[in-house]
């Protein structure tokens, strides 16, 4: 059996549909459902601490956010969603041409990741670390839960473009991913509006 034919959908038995949400797509919009959940919790509670703040959000005297930095890479992260909506729609008409878009995107992706770190390096050098105010603990908290979620995504990434390039990625298993780091696209610009500016 040769890899290509080991890609190809079983065929479905007569009288039988195919189900309308492959169950591995419908797993994966089920559990970013939830982690929009919880993100949405961990907003709530940082809109609240914001907004009970009697000196001003951020605190004073701590170090100021990279924000105008940080705007670039959240350009770099959206154009990574972008280069992976277009490798989905080249799968669905030559699987092989979606690799290039595909590579972009998780180089995209890496560099977002790698860029976070280096921000929050200086930062940490600057003085801002978790026990250093309510402002310091909501940013690590949630900038670095979304940070786990990004490399999580990116080895989905990886993982999904070593199954194309050996012609085994079927479709559902590319959506799969896509939804996954379609959400760690969405939720990012929201942070970035309340914890930066």
């Amino acid at each position: 059996m040769t890899a290509s034919t080991a890609a190809r959908p079983r065929p479905i038995p007569r009288g039988k549909r195919p189900p309308l949400i492959p169950s591995n797509v419908l797993a994966m919009v089920l559990f970013t459902l939830t982690e929009l959940m919880f993100f949405a919790g961990l907003f709530s509670a940082f809109m609240v601490a914001k907004g009970m703040a009697t000196d001003g959000w951020p605190p004073a005297g701590q170090p100021r956010l990279p924000v105008e930095e940080t705007a670039f890479n959240t350009v770099a992260l959206l154009a990574s969603g972008v280069a992976l909506y277009i490798a989905g729609r080249r799968f669905s008409v030559a699987p092989q041409s979606a690799k290039m878009p595909m590579l972009v995107a998780i180089g995209l992706a890496s560099f977002f990741v790698a860029f976070q770190g280096v921000e929050w390096v200086q930062l940490v050098g600057e003085g801002l670390v978790l026990s250093t105010s309510t402002h310091g603990s909501f940013f690590y908290v949630m900038v670095g839960l979304h940070a786990l979620h990004a490399i999580i995504a990116i080895f989905a990434l990886y993982w999904a473009y070593r199954r194309l390039k050996a012609e085994t990625l079927v479709k559902s298993q590319l959506t799969t991913v896509q939804v996954f780091w379609f959400f760690v696209v969405g939720v990012w610009p929201v942070l970035y509006f309340q914890i930066y500016l």
